[in-house]
């Protein structure tokens, strides 16, 4: 023990250490024990990060991970624009020998192929046979822009397309004749220049055997064609392109959201160059450049400042609301915003490898997780359709049979069946709503991994919290000052300071700061004769007389106890507190109490989760005394204290049981196996650690815990958005089918059915990033 900890025999005894993964071994410094920190036994987090790596991994195999024995390929796919055509390469490409797993990135029209082949070649002759015209991204490389939704040459078509189709409508309806030449003319012009796309996806739908919306709508119109309604035909083609075009637009919104966290790092920085600066583009800026960024400029690396202060905006990364100060020694974001000041910094990570960049990969990769609403809509829509076909097959054929009636009004009413039944507005509905909150929670510092955790987090009953770095600041500072004797308590806080002036120990500098922020402008006395009394404290000669300053073992020591003294101390310790004594040869003369203090928010997010009927717990490695005292001043019932890493784990176990889903947040490395165990792991800080982001289930950006009650009021959110969809895609279908059935229903009717379904659910999803 050093200078400041309590006997064995005190109620404050320090708990076993809560991590020890770091040792002089493993990452070249020094193993730091408990004695030598704060009492919740934490290192410092920003070096364990940095050096240390979990004992237990907290996320299974991420998206982004190759499967063992596999070869990565990555392509991106412009004509590849939702689930439809992801269902599509599916079909092609799963069912290939050698092809171990699909991830696929619609925002990004990528696809990313996990597979055991010799060349794969393969995968771009099957790509090209569906003409999806693939384009190989080479690793490393930086990402080439995505094709804009509609292009001029779209926009013209479209337009070509509805006048010819409006035109046929209105000559067939003047002239009652739906077969005239001027109308079969006009609704051809009408087809091939807005519905061309379309028939040519639809014939590679059947080439393949896959039923979806391209191989229906072609149906349709072939079916309408077939019994003379050309300006149907055409109006319906024209429609459904409108439709198209409306909802890639709106997914274009959502592939922005998720874009724009990228598109705010600068793509130029100011660079030493000798004895001036020049400009240079970021991509070209080596790790260890010393870099410039002046006020109103955006940060455009990860950096640490290495002279100059400045404020600086950092909600792109963080969330947070208020500029952060920043001195010498101190992290920059690549996309914060310098408000106030210039500074200059050293270039800690490579553009690809920023902090920014690493969140809008987790976001990418998050997309190709799909969400238990989502796997059960796929599911549902892969026999639904099937089915669909089948039955507007009978009606087709028994129809006429049955109840009579001519054959092509039978075929009409399938055909309309069949556009009404795809499941288009179903299948799209959930990944839009993700996508949706996965960059709303990202625009607030929230960072999730993956649809089953957004969607998961509304299932949360009980939410385990550690305390140091997550309820309280993370390192101790002086709460108390009481004078104990005539000696002034400005003289003798002085005294102490000048002797834990000579020690690094954390909470001999506590006492230092909380001296210095008293008298900002004095300085410390000279200290003779300084010396360490190992596991009690540290002694001195303060003009001329010996001094002692350290903990109750000290006092016993010296033999200066008393019950007066006893009594304060008792105070003091029972409120979880580490005590300072400082001795002269007079007798003792005042004592200090050193704590780890509560963060401003932490009151906060216990009470929103207690709102939100979840029960928060503390666990921490902590002495129980500290944790009753830090927990009765929160609110929370349940605190225990005294736990190492793999009794954390045991609660969070013990929780699941009791409660149901659990949640665990710490900081990331530490408490891994406790986040692992747990059903969703929050990971607290993870701005400044690239553990804590490849770790994490839900990794908070800054160091708020109130963002836990925000994750999950945005995942219950979410999931009332998902229901909402799901139900008026099969509400909308079960109307128009109807319809249908009794013979009401028209193609242009199917058309809005299916269509609009879809633009409803798209545009109901994307409510979520208005959060």
């Amino acid at each position: 023990m050093t200078q400041h900890d309590k006997p064995a025999s005190s109620s404050c005894q320090l708990a076993p250490q809560k991590d020890a993964c770091c040792s002089s071994t493993s990452c070249g410094q020094p193993a730091v024990s408990p004695e030598t920190t704060e009492n919740d036994g934490h290192h410092d987090h920003k070096a364990a990060d940095a050096c240390c790596s979990p004992a237990t991994n907290v996320s299974n195999l991420t998206p982004g991970s190759t499967p063992e024995g596999a070869s990565r390929v990555r392509y991106r796919i412009d004509k590849m624009d939702c689930p439809t055509e992801e269902r599509l390469i599916r079909n092609r490409l799963e069912s290939m020998k050698g092809i171990s797993r699909l991830d696929f990135n619609l925002l990004n029209r990528e696809l990313t192929v996990y597979h055991q082949l010799e060349d794969p070649k393969a995968i771009v002759t099957a790509l090209n046979s569906l003409e999806m015209a693939p384009q190989l991204l080479e690793a490393g490389a930086p990402a080439t822009p995505v094709r804009p939704a509609l292009d001029s040459k779209d926009k013209i078509l479209l337009a070509i397309g509805g006048l010819a189709a409006i035109s046929a409508e209105g000559i067939a309806w003047v002239t009652t004749q739906e077969t005239g030449w001027s109308v079969i003319a006009l609704a051809l012009v009408s087809i091939l220049s807005a519905g061309l796309p379309t028939l040519k996806k639809g014939w590679i739908a059947l080439s393949n055997l896959t039923l979806n919306i391209y191989f229906l709508m072609s149906l349709a119109v072939m079916g309408a064609v077939i019994i003379g309604k050309w300006p149907e035909a055409a109006m319906v083609i024209f429609l459904f392109a409108v439709a198209e075009a409306i909802e890639a637009l709106s997914l274009e919104r959502a592939r922005n959201a998720v874009k724009s966290l990228t598109a705010l790092a600068p793509e130029i920085a100011e660079v030493q160059a000798g004895d001036g600066w020049q400009e240079q583009p970021v991509a070209s800026v080596n790790v260890g450049s010393r870099i410039r960024v002046r006020t109103g400029s955006r940060v455009p690396l990860d950096a640490r400042v290495d002279s100059g202060r400045a404020a600086l905006n950092q909600a792109p990364i963080t969330g947070e609301s208020l500029p952060v100060d920043k001195q010498i020694g101190d992290s920059l974001y690549a996309g914060s915003i310098v408000t106030d000041g210039v500074v200059e910094a050293v270039v800690t990570a490579a553009a690809g490898e920023s902090t920014l960049a690493r969140i809008a990969a987790a976001i990418q990769d998050a997309q190709s997780e799909r969400a238990p609403t989502q796997r059960f809509v796929d599911q549902f829509a892969h026999y639904y359709t099937p089915a669909v076909v089948v039955v507007a097959i009978a009606l087709a054929v028994f129809g006429p049979l049955i109840t009579g009636g001519a054959w092509s009004e039978w075929l009409y009413q399938s055909l309309v069946l069949l556009v009404i039944a795809c499941p288009c507005a179903l299948v799209i509905s959930t990944p839009v709503t993700v996508v949706s909150g996965l960059a709303a929670a990202a625009k607030h510092g929230i960072l999730i991994k993956g649809g089953v955790y957004l969607e998961g987090g509304r299932l949360l009953k009980v939410i385990a919290l550690d305390k140091t770095g997550t309820l309280t600041q993370g390192k101790p500072v002086l709460t108390d000052a009481i004078p104990f004797g005539d000696m002034p308590i400005e003289t003798a806080l002085l005294m102490a300071a000048s002797l834990d002036d000579h020690s690094t120990h954390p909470v001999a500098k506590a006492l230092v700061d909380g001296w210095k922020t008293r008298q900002p402008n004095a300085n410390t006395l000279p200290v003779a004769d300084f010396g360490v009394l190992n596991g009690r404290g540290v002694k001195g000669t303060i003009n001329g007389q010996p001094c002692y300053l350290g903990n109750h073992r000290l006092v016993e020591e010296l033999d200066v106890c008393s019950k007066e003294l006893e009594a304060k101390l008792a105070v003091l310790e029972n409120a979880g507190k580490t005590v300072i004594i400082l001795c002269v040869p007079s007798g003792p003369a005042a004592i200090f109490g050193v704590a780890d203090t509560i963060r401003p928010e932490s009151l906060q997010a216990v009470t929103a989760l207690k709102e939100l009927h979840i029960k928060p717990v503390m666990l921490t490695g902590d002495n129980p005394a500290t944790a009753r005292s830090i927990a009765d001043q929160l609110g929370i019932e349940d605190a225990r204290g005294n736990l190492l890493p793999e009794d954390k784990q045991a609660a969070i176990a013990d929780m699941k049981n009791s409660y149901g889903a659990a949640g665990m947040v710490g900081d990331g490395v530490n408490d891994a196996p406790a986040l692992a165990r747990a059903d969703i792991g929050f990971a607290m800080g993870a701005a400044g650690t690239a553990t804590a982001l490849e770790t994490a289930d839900v990794a908070i950006m800054d160091d708020d815990p109130r963002k836990i009650a925000d994750f999950v009021v945005l995942s219950r959110r979410t999931s009332v958005v998902l229901k909402q969809n799901i139900a008026l895609a099969l509400g909308i279908k079960a109307v128009f089918l109807v319809l249908a059935f009794t013979g009401v229903a028209t193609l242009w009717m199917a058309v809005f059915a299916d269509m609009g379904g879809s633009l409803l659910v798209v545009f109901n999803g994307l409510r979520l990033l208005r959060r």
